[in-house]
Protein backbone atom coordinates (compact mmCIF):
# COMPACT_ATOMS: atom_id res chain seq x y z
CA UNK A 1 0.00 0.00 0.00
CA UNK A 2 1.53 3.18 -0.87
CA UNK A 3 2.14 6.26 1.58
CA UNK A 4 -0.93 7.88 0.28
CA UNK A 5 -3.06 5.30 -0.03
CA UNK A 6 -6.76 5.99 1.47
CA UNK A 7 -7.22 5.00 4.97
CA UNK A 8 -10.34 3.37 6.96
CA UNK A 9 -11.11 5.94 10.06
CA UNK A 10 -14.29 5.85 11.87
CA UNK A 11 -15.82 3.87 8.76
CA UNK A 12 -14.77 6.28 6.22
CA UNK A 13 -12.00 6.56 3.75
CA UNK A 14 -9.15 9.43 5.05
CA UNK A 15 -5.97 9.86 2.43
CA UNK A 16 -2.85 9.50 4.40
CA UNK A 17 -0.99 12.48 4.88
CA UNK A 18 2.18 12.88 2.75
CA UNK A 19 4.09 15.41 5.54
CA UNK A 20 4.44 12.89 7.86
CA UNK A 21 7.32 11.31 7.17
CA UNK A 22 9.13 14.98 6.43
CA UNK A 23 8.01 16.11 9.51
CA UNK A 24 9.75 13.32 11.75
CA UNK A 25 13.07 14.09 9.59
CA UNK A 26 12.78 17.72 10.29
CA UNK A 27 12.28 16.91 14.34
CA UNK A 28 14.75 14.40 14.33
CA UNK A 29 17.60 17.04 12.75
CA UNK A 30 16.28 19.50 14.94
CA UNK A 31 17.08 17.78 17.93
CA UNK A 32 20.32 16.43 16.70
CA UNK A 33 20.99 20.02 15.92
CA UNK A 34 20.30 20.98 19.67
CA UNK A 35 22.56 18.39 20.78
CA UNK A 36 25.61 19.33 18.78
CA UNK A 37 25.23 22.81 19.36
CA UNK A 38 24.80 22.33 23.00
CA UNK A 39 27.81 20.30 23.75
CA UNK A 40 29.42 22.74 21.22
CA UNK A 41 28.64 25.72 23.29
CA UNK A 42 31.17 24.42 26.70
CA UNK A 43 33.79 23.49 24.24
CA UNK A 44 33.54 27.27 22.42
CA UNK A 45 33.84 28.94 25.99
CA UNK A 46 37.19 26.28 26.31
CA UNK A 47 38.62 26.83 23.23
CA UNK A 48 38.18 30.75 23.67
CA UNK A 49 39.83 30.83 26.79
CA UNK A 50 42.77 28.83 25.79
CA UNK A 51 43.32 30.58 22.64
CA UNK A 52 43.52 34.24 25.07
CA UNK A 53 45.49 32.47 27.43
CA UNK A 54 47.94 31.17 25.06
CA UNK A 55 47.99 34.64 22.65
CA UNK A 56 47.13 37.44 24.54
CA UNK A 57 50.00 38.67 26.48
CA UNK A 58 47.74 41.17 28.06
CA UNK A 59 45.15 39.02 29.67
CA UNK A 60 47.53 36.75 30.58
CA UNK A 61 49.32 39.16 32.94
CA UNK A 62 45.92 40.91 34.30
CA UNK A 63 45.30 37.04 35.13
CA UNK A 64 48.18 36.65 37.13
CA UNK A 65 48.74 39.68 38.71
CA UNK A 66 46.59 39.54 41.64
CA UNK A 67 49.08 36.60 42.28
CA UNK A 68 51.75 38.79 43.77
CA UNK A 69 49.55 39.59 47.17
CA UNK A 70 49.26 35.54 47.16
CA UNK A 71 50.90 34.30 50.38
CA UNK A 72 51.24 30.65 48.71
CA UNK A 73 52.88 32.06 45.87
CA UNK A 74 55.20 34.83 47.64
CA UNK A 75 56.58 32.08 50.07
CA UNK A 76 56.93 29.77 46.82
CA UNK A 77 58.97 32.55 45.19
CA UNK A 78 61.18 33.01 48.46
CA UNK A 79 62.11 29.56 48.43
CA UNK A 80 62.65 29.30 45.00
CA UNK A 81 65.20 32.33 44.86
CA UNK A 82 66.65 31.51 48.17
CA UNK A 83 67.41 28.03 46.26
CA UNK A 84 68.92 29.37 43.75
CA UNK A 85 71.40 31.94 45.31
CA UNK A 86 72.81 29.59 47.89
CA UNK A 87 73.46 27.06 45.11
CA UNK A 88 75.98 29.36 44.40
CA UNK A 89 77.21 30.44 47.85
CA UNK A 90 80.80 29.01 48.47
CA UNK A 91 82.06 28.05 51.89
CA UNK A 92 85.32 26.79 51.21
CA UNK A 93 87.78 29.87 51.32
CA UNK A 94 85.85 30.42 55.40
CA UNK A 95 86.56 27.00 55.96
CA UNK A 96 90.58 26.38 55.78
CA UNK A 97 91.60 27.81 58.76
CA UNK A 98 88.63 25.22 60.71
CA UNK A 99 90.06 21.74 61.62
CA UNK A 100 88.91 19.30 59.19
CA UNK A 101 87.05 17.32 61.81
CA UNK A 102 84.85 20.49 62.76
CA UNK A 103 84.58 21.35 59.35
CA UNK A 104 81.09 19.47 58.81
CA UNK A 105 79.67 21.05 61.58
CA UNK A 106 80.62 24.80 61.07
CA UNK A 107 79.75 24.19 57.45
CA UNK A 108 75.99 23.18 58.44
CA UNK A 109 75.93 26.57 61.08
CA UNK A 110 77.46 29.01 58.48
CA UNK A 111 75.07 27.49 56.07
CA UNK A 112 71.97 27.79 57.61
CA UNK A 113 72.89 31.37 58.86
CA UNK A 114 73.33 32.73 55.65
CA UNK A 115 70.30 31.11 54.11
CA UNK A 116 68.35 33.11 56.84
CA UNK A 117 69.94 35.98 56.28
CA UNK A 118 69.31 35.78 52.57
CA UNK A 119 66.07 34.56 52.86
CA UNK A 120 64.91 37.51 55.56
CA UNK A 121 66.09 39.89 52.04
CA UNK A 122 64.11 37.88 49.57
CA UNK A 123 60.79 37.93 51.65
CA UNK A 124 61.43 41.89 52.16
CA UNK A 125 61.40 42.02 48.58
CA UNK A 126 58.60 39.67 47.50
CA UNK A 127 56.55 41.32 50.08
CA UNK A 128 57.19 45.23 49.76
CA UNK A 129 55.12 47.51 47.54
CA UNK A 130 57.76 47.37 44.03
CA UNK A 131 56.83 43.55 43.88
CA UNK A 132 54.02 43.89 41.66
CA UNK A 133 55.79 45.71 39.22
CA UNK A 134 58.70 43.19 39.30
CA UNK A 135 56.16 40.38 38.62
CA UNK A 136 54.30 41.49 35.79
CA UNK A 137 57.35 42.41 33.67
CA UNK A 138 58.65 39.11 34.46
CA UNK A 139 55.05 37.02 33.36
CA UNK A 140 54.72 39.55 30.84
CA UNK A 141 58.41 38.46 29.54
CA UNK A 142 57.61 34.16 30.05
CA UNK A 143 54.14 35.08 28.06
CA UNK A 144 55.80 36.89 25.37
CA UNK A 145 58.64 33.88 24.90
CA UNK A 146 56.08 31.11 25.02
CA UNK A 147 54.00 32.70 22.15
CA UNK A 148 57.28 33.23 19.97
CA UNK A 149 57.77 29.55 20.81
CA UNK A 150 53.97 28.46 19.87
CA UNK A 151 54.38 30.45 16.73
CA UNK A 152 57.87 29.34 15.42
CA UNK A 153 59.47 26.13 15.39
CA UNK A 154 62.09 24.56 17.58
CA UNK A 155 62.29 22.94 20.77
CA UNK A 156 63.51 25.52 23.31
CA UNK A 157 61.99 25.25 26.80
CA UNK A 158 60.00 28.10 28.06
CA UNK A 159 61.00 29.36 31.41
CA UNK A 160 59.94 31.85 34.25
CA UNK A 161 63.05 34.10 34.96
CA UNK A 162 63.01 35.49 38.59
CA UNK A 163 66.46 37.40 38.11
CA UNK A 164 64.54 40.60 38.39
CA UNK A 165 63.72 39.59 41.69
CA UNK A 166 67.53 38.87 42.69
CA UNK A 167 68.42 42.09 41.17
CA UNK A 168 65.93 43.67 43.56
CA UNK A 169 68.17 42.10 46.71
CA UNK A 170 71.26 43.40 45.21
CA UNK A 171 69.53 46.86 45.28
CA UNK A 172 68.34 46.56 48.34
CA UNK A 173 71.81 45.01 49.98
CA UNK A 174 73.84 47.67 48.02
CA UNK A 175 75.17 49.05 51.47
CA UNK A 176 75.85 45.51 53.11
CA UNK A 177 79.42 43.88 51.74
CA UNK A 178 78.39 40.32 52.59
CA UNK A 179 74.99 40.34 51.16
CA UNK A 180 76.09 42.12 47.84
CA UNK A 181 79.20 39.57 47.39
CA UNK A 182 76.61 37.15 48.19
CA UNK A 183 74.64 37.96 45.19
CA UNK A 184 77.08 38.77 42.82
CA UNK A 185 77.81 35.13 42.45
CA UNK A 186 74.69 34.72 41.12
CA UNK A 187 74.65 34.06 37.42
CA UNK A 188 72.38 36.65 35.40
CA UNK A 189 70.40 34.07 34.21
CA UNK A 190 70.50 31.49 37.09
CA UNK A 191 67.46 31.95 38.82
CA UNK A 192 64.61 30.82 36.15
CA UNK A 193 61.64 28.30 36.99
CA UNK A 194 61.06 25.98 33.98
CA UNK A 195 57.18 26.39 32.44
CA UNK A 196 57.77 23.91 29.60
CA UNK A 197 60.46 21.50 28.79
CA UNK A 198 61.96 21.17 25.60
CA UNK A 199 60.17 17.96 24.58
CA UNK A 200 57.15 19.06 25.42
CA UNK A 201 57.20 22.09 23.22
CA UNK A 202 55.97 20.19 19.65
CA UNK A 203 53.32 18.72 21.39
CA UNK A 204 51.54 21.94 22.92
CA UNK A 205 52.28 23.71 19.70
CA UNK A 206 50.16 21.08 17.53
CA UNK A 207 47.68 21.82 21.10
CA UNK A 208 48.55 25.83 20.07
CA UNK A 209 47.15 25.31 16.41
CA UNK A 210 44.22 23.46 17.51
CA UNK A 211 42.85 26.10 19.69
CA UNK A 212 43.12 28.60 17.14
CA UNK A 213 41.32 27.29 14.48
CA UNK A 214 38.78 26.11 17.37
CA UNK A 215 38.23 29.50 18.85
CA UNK A 216 37.39 30.57 15.64
CA UNK A 217 34.80 28.18 13.87
CA UNK A 218 33.61 26.58 17.56
CA UNK A 219 31.39 29.31 18.55
CA UNK A 220 29.60 30.11 15.22
CA UNK A 221 28.87 26.49 14.85
CA UNK A 222 27.42 26.08 18.38
CA UNK A 223 25.29 29.28 17.43
CA UNK A 224 24.20 27.94 13.83
CA UNK A 225 23.29 24.36 15.62
CA UNK A 226 21.33 25.85 18.12
CA UNK A 227 19.49 28.51 15.81
CA UNK A 228 18.74 25.57 13.52
CA UNK A 229 17.48 23.26 15.72
CA UNK A 230 14.71 25.55 17.07
CA UNK A 231 13.85 26.40 13.67
CA UNK A 232 13.62 23.03 12.36
CA UNK A 233 11.57 22.13 16.34
CA UNK A 234 7.74 21.24 15.64
CA UNK A 235 7.28 22.25 19.03
CA UNK A 236 9.75 25.07 19.80
CA UNK A 237 8.33 25.43 23.14
CA UNK A 238 9.55 22.58 24.29
CA UNK A 239 13.04 22.16 21.85
CA UNK A 240 13.81 25.54 24.07
CA UNK A 241 13.49 23.88 27.31
CA UNK A 242 15.77 21.24 26.21
CA UNK A 243 18.27 23.77 24.80
CA UNK A 244 18.63 25.10 27.29
CA UNK A 245 18.71 22.15 29.79
CA UNK A 246 21.39 20.89 27.49
CA UNK A 247 23.40 24.20 27.30
CA UNK A 248 23.26 24.05 31.40
CA UNK A 249 24.24 20.16 31.34
CA UNK A 250 27.62 20.89 29.01
CA UNK A 251 28.80 23.45 30.66
CA UNK A 252 28.40 21.51 34.18
CA UNK A 253 30.40 18.45 33.00
CA UNK A 254 32.97 21.53 31.97
CA UNK A 255 32.99 22.54 34.93
CA UNK A 256 33.47 19.02 36.80
CA UNK A 257 35.97 18.04 33.99
CA UNK A 258 38.00 21.42 35.16
CA UNK A 259 37.92 20.43 38.79
CA UNK A 260 39.14 16.68 37.98
CA UNK A 261 41.48 18.77 35.86
CA UNK A 262 42.75 20.98 38.83
CA UNK A 263 42.70 18.01 41.12
CA UNK A 264 44.55 15.22 39.11
CA UNK A 265 47.39 18.22 38.10
CA UNK A 266 47.91 19.27 41.66
CA UNK A 267 48.59 15.52 42.42
CA UNK A 268 50.83 14.78 40.02
CA UNK A 269 52.90 17.97 40.56
CA UNK A 270 56.94 16.87 41.97
CA UNK A 271 57.51 16.95 45.35
CA UNK A 272 59.23 20.44 45.44
CA UNK A 273 56.33 22.33 44.09
CA UNK A 274 53.84 24.05 45.78
CA UNK A 275 50.89 23.07 45.97
CA UNK A 276 48.51 25.78 47.43
CA UNK A 277 50.65 28.17 44.91
CA UNK A 278 49.91 26.16 42.07
CA UNK A 279 46.71 25.59 43.29
CA UNK A 280 45.90 29.59 43.48
CA UNK A 281 47.88 29.69 39.73
CA UNK A 282 45.28 27.25 38.33
CA UNK A 283 42.60 29.35 39.92
CA UNK A 284 44.01 32.34 38.92
CA UNK A 285 43.82 31.18 35.31
CA UNK A 286 40.88 29.12 34.74
CA UNK A 287 39.27 31.85 36.67
CA UNK A 288 37.28 33.66 33.12
CA UNK A 289 36.63 30.35 32.15
CA UNK A 290 34.81 29.29 35.11
CA UNK A 291 33.13 32.36 35.43
CA UNK A 292 31.97 31.44 31.94
CA UNK A 293 30.74 28.26 32.56
CA UNK A 294 28.59 29.10 35.57
CA UNK A 295 26.78 31.68 33.05
CA UNK A 296 26.14 29.24 30.76
CA UNK A 297 24.48 27.52 33.44
CA UNK A 298 22.68 29.96 34.70
CA UNK A 299 21.41 31.12 31.30
CA UNK A 300 20.75 28.02 30.27
CA UNK A 301 18.66 27.01 33.27
CA UNK A 302 16.60 30.36 32.90
CA UNK A 303 16.09 30.09 29.31
CA UNK A 304 14.52 26.46 30.17
CA UNK A 305 12.20 28.05 33.10
CA UNK A 306 11.34 30.87 31.12
CA UNK A 307 10.05 29.14 28.49
CA UNK A 308 8.47 26.08 30.97
CA UNK A 309 6.19 28.71 32.24
CA UNK A 310 5.50 30.58 28.45
CA UNK A 311 2.13 31.19 27.04
CA UNK A 312 -0.14 28.61 29.31
CA UNK A 313 0.84 30.50 32.44
CA UNK A 314 0.48 33.82 30.56
CA UNK A 315 -2.96 32.83 29.42
CA UNK A 316 -3.63 31.36 32.88
CA UNK A 317 -2.28 34.54 34.85
CA UNK A 318 -4.66 36.44 32.32
CA UNK A 319 -7.50 34.45 32.75
CA UNK A 320 -7.45 34.99 36.70
CA UNK A 321 -7.01 38.49 35.94
CA UNK A 322 -9.91 38.52 33.83
CA UNK A 323 -12.21 36.73 36.54
CA UNK A 324 -10.76 38.82 39.38
CA UNK A 325 -12.14 41.97 37.31
CA UNK A 326 -15.65 40.64 36.36
CA UNK A 327 -15.99 39.77 40.33
CA UNK A 328 -14.66 43.02 41.10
Amino acid sequence: MSASAPVRAGGRMTPRSPHGPRRRVRALAGGVLLLVGALLLPLSLAAIWARAELTETDGYVAAVAPLAGNAAVQEAVVDDVTDAVMAHVRLDGLLKAVPRAERPAVRRHFTRGIRQFVEKQVRQVVTGRGFRTVWNGVHRTAHRTLDGRLAASGRSPVTLDLTPVVERVKRQLSHNGMGLDLLRRVPRAGVEIVLLKAPDVPRIRAVYEVVRTGAVLLPPAAALCLTGGLLLARRRRRALIWSGLGCAAAAGLLAAALALARSRTLDALPAMVSRPAAGAYADALTGPLRTGVWLVIGAGTLTAALASAGPPAVRALRARRSAARARS
